[in-house]
């Protein structure tokens, strides 16, 4: 059964349809359900014999996947793109590797092309464009009888234009046609209220060549030091606490719902594998881990999804889109900190199920950026996310670092970065991390008392 509001979107979808429109930009809270919507748009299309075919595109294997298995359900049908199947889903990443057949045989059809999480994709024309945003506008937006792009943060760090999106001129707001906010979301029983709980430390000492010097917070050290965030991360005593708090929540709801699970969000994959070995050692929790270096990492996302295991630890392989409604607690100790990727992160946690206890929390650093981002989490879209034309852009456009390109992607590979989605901005910022050493040899931090900040939204 279709929730209120998918079924408000769909009905006015097909009317947009009706009256000769063929882009709609749906922007709708990360957990909601964006995915049932595209395929009751696409049901009701192949209903009305407007449609033939239908292609799902999407920033990652897993999401992907996911897209996949719902169309299936819900169509009824194979959505496997083999002999007999009513569409597939695709990576964006596939498109450069599609043959000419493949594009001449959509010419011939009544294409729907659904584009999910659509701000990945940027540009509005081909040479402005990134390599995903490029495919989309030379090769798929003029073969499609109809197209929806879905999103639940619809900017883009680097503030490029989102492809086939409008703007209001000129403040370079994103006009959509249908929004669904987290507010809504959270009244309707669709979505947890989201908690989030910022760790600070009242009393910092940094040691260097034998000259010590106290700082009075996180945002206090990080300002006044050489220090980097990742040496707040990679500090065992900050981890520790966090972690133990995700840990300690976890449990108490676990008392209720025994398959509650938890997430941790971490740096790198050597940080992913020291957080598991603190999980299971210090706080004897049961634990998988999940990066893009494995063999399988979708059965092991889907293997936590269906067992009773406590923390799933990943790196950049479940963010957005990722539907694990058992998750109910997530520690944030990932280098990227922009408001785009801590928005998708929480998302994992807001999705409701059956059980009794809908409780969500997230644990993270009172970084600057990151508090922030807490404050305002009840803004949909925060006026620091509106569309800069280019010429504003100073030299921050998406051609500083297009992670959509191979060449690009191969490069941070090496350096145990996941980019799948991660903007250009986001990765710059985490080369500069990996590529600085955390911590000076001839440096020591110690901490003092940890504080807790507590942000609930919507009460």
């Amino acid at each position: 059964m279709l929730r209120q509001w998918q079924s408000e979107c769909a009905d006015k979808v097909i009317t947009f349809y009706k009256s000769q429109y063929k882009h709609f930009l749906c922007q709708a809270t990360p957990g909601s359900g964006k995915t049932v919507l595209a395929a009751e748009v696409a049901k009701r299309l192949l209903d009305e014999n407007k449609i033939d075919l239908v292609l799902c595109f999407s920033p990652s294997l897993s999401v992907a996947e996911g897209i996949k298995d719902t169309f299936s359900w819900k169509l009824n049908c194979a959505f496997n793109g083999g002999l007999g199947a009513i569409g597939a889903s695709f990576t964006y990443q596939s498109l450069v590797y599609f043959p000419d057949s493949f594009w001449q045989m959509l010419k011939r059809k009544r294409l729907f092309v659904i584009f999910d999480e659509i701000h990945h994709c940027a540009g509005d024309t081909p040479e402005s464009s990134n390599g995903w945003g490029e495919q989309v506008l030379v090769k798929l937006q003029h073969v499609a009888d109809y197209t929806l792009a879905l999103t639940g943060t619809p900017w883009r760090t680097d503030k490029a234009p989102i492809a086939m999106a409008k703007y209001s001129d000129p403040e370079g707001q994103i006009v959509c046609n249908y929004q669904y906010s987290l507010k809504q979301a959270v009244q309707d029983g669709v979505c947890r209220i989201p908690k989030i709980t910022l760790i600070d430390n009242d009393n910092l000492l940094l040691t260097e060549s034998n000259e010590s010097k106290s700082f009075s917070s996180i945002l206090d050290l990080l300002k006044h030091s050489d220090l980097s965030y990742q040496s707040i991360l990679h500090n065992e005593k900050a981890m520790d606490y966090l972690l133990g708090l995700g840990c300690k929540k976890l449990n108490e709801i676990r008392t209720k719902i025994p398959n509650a699970g938890g997430l941790v969000v971490a740096a790198s994959i050597k940080h992913a594998k020291v957080i598991q070995k603190t999980l299971m050692d210090k706080f004897q929790q049961t634990t998988e881990l999940v990066t893009y270096r494995q063999e399988n990492p979708l059965k092991i996302i889907d293997g936590f999804r269906h067992s009773t295991t406590q923390w799933i630890v990943s790196v950049g392989m479940i963010s957005e889109g990722t539907d694990i409604p058992r998750l109910q607690v997530c520690c944030h100790l990932s280098a990227v900190k922009t408001e785009l990727y801590f928005r998708q992160v929480l998302g994992r946690i807001l999705r409701v199920n059956h059980n009794c206890n809908q409780e969500a929390w997230l644990y993270t650093f009172a970084e600057s950026s990151l508090v922030k981002f807490s404050e305002q989490i009840e803004q949909d879209i925060p006026e620091t996310c509106m569309f800069a034309k280019f010429d504003d852009l100073k030299g921050d456009s998406i051609s500083t670092l297009d992670t959509s390109k191979p060449k690009v992607s191969s490069q941070l590979e090496k350096l145990n970065i996941s980019t799948v989605q991660w903007q250009a901005s986001e990765v710059t910022a985490a080369l500069k991390h990996v590529r600085s050493d955390l911590i000076s040899h001839d440096s020591d931090l110690k901490l003092g008392q940890f504080k807790q900040r507590i942000i609930a939204a919507f009460t």
